[in-house]
């Protein structure tokens, strides 16, 4: 299980902030903190409308994304202070120059937003590294989805897909959790699940139908300002969540034999149960379903499960009650 917090811009543009973040999430004990590159005379212009209309202090969307970049100095920091926290670092690239950015800083992988899947310009520089590639499926058809791995599969580049709802939050009508298994199904590739639901069982449940990798956004509050803090988990959660799929991904690892279950004598023995009458019967009587009562240990006398055995045969001697009954007490 390889999992993923996404930090964005949830930094708002606040290299402080930024180094916050990764030493909060290196402590929840999640395997990577991701960013997103943009630079924005590269990737934008004056004429992107917002998403979501949340910022005040930023005329347009341009400026926003003027205001959430870094210099490659400032990334550099930020890479080397998640290689001493002990997580890796990663960012989504949205443009030509910013895979050069990330290049310089010598990236591990790519993440592809929903966003990028079908530009195969982006895609083209990006699988140029010859790097792994892991590809958001959020706002494409299976028919699009197609032609992108087709693209990239022609380009003979490692990639794996993550199940995604591009919904802020995501609803629990529309987590598409099902789809993990048909992307599995469709394109034999590693699959994972991409959650904006702001809820921790989502990614759970992702990890019990076998995601193999979890990418959520985090966040101190979802109080904050920003467009993706309503979606996202804060670190208490993210604590919590990766506690849960560590121990569900080691689950899945284990297979248990269900029919063996000799490491059970012991317990069986103790949990089991024996057959008892549960009246003063004399020598004679015909035991009949009412006589009888269960009781533990088991091997004290017939096994509780081989009562129909005995109901109808006379007992070849006097038993009080809650005496447990043995072959021998039987005629």
């Amino acid at each position: 299980m390889f999992i993923i917090a996404e930090i964005a811009q949830a930094h708002e543009g606040s290299l402080g902030i930024a180094h916050s973040y990764i030493d909060a999430l290196a402590k929840t004990g999640v395997d990577a903190v991701k960013f997103q590159v943009h630079i924005a005379e590269a990737e934008s212009s004056e004429h992107e409308p917002f998403r979501v209309k949340f910022s005040t202090q930023d005329k347009t969307r341009f400026d926003y994304w003027k205001r959430m970049e870094f210099s490659i100095e400032q990334w550099q920091e930020l890479k080397t202070h998640c290689e001493e926290a002990g997580v890796e670092f990663m960012a989504s690239p949205f443009s030509n120059a910013a895979v050069d950015l990330l290049e310089k800083l010598d990236v591990k992988r790519y993440k592809i937003g929903s966003g990028e899947v079908n530009n195969f310009l982006l895609l083209q520089k990006i699988a140029a590294t010859k790097k792994l590639i892991i590809l958001s499926s959020g706002m494409s058809s299976f028919a699009e989805m197609d032609k992108t791995t087709a693209f990239l599969k022609d380009l003979n580049v490692d990639f794996s897909i993550l199940q995604c709802t591009t919904s802020y939050p995501t609803r629990p009508e529309n987590y598409g959790l099902n789809v993990i298994r048909e992307l599995k199904e469709r394109y034999k590739v590693p699959v994972g699940y991409s959650d904006h639901s702001a809820k921790i069982e989502t990614c759970i449940a992702a990890a019990a139908l076998g995601a193999e990798i979890l990418e959520f956004h985090a966040v101190f509050n979802r109080q904050m300002f920003g467009p993706d803090a309503s979606s996202s988990l804060e670190i208490a959660e993210i604590q919590q969540l990766v506690s849960a799929v560590k121990n569900i991904s080691t689950a899945l690892k284990k297979p248990v034999e269900k029919s063996d279950n000799t490491t059970f004598n012991d317990l069986k023995n103790i949990f089991e149960k024996s057959l008892a009458v549960n009246k003063d019967l004399p020598a004679g009587h015909i035991l009949t379903f009412e006589d009888l009562e269960s009781k533990k240990p088991k091997g004290f006398g017939i096994d509780a499960s081989n009562f129909r055995e005995v109901i109808g045969r006379n007992l070849s001697r006097k038993l009080v009650q809650w005496d447990f009954l043995n072959q021998r007490d039987l005629e």
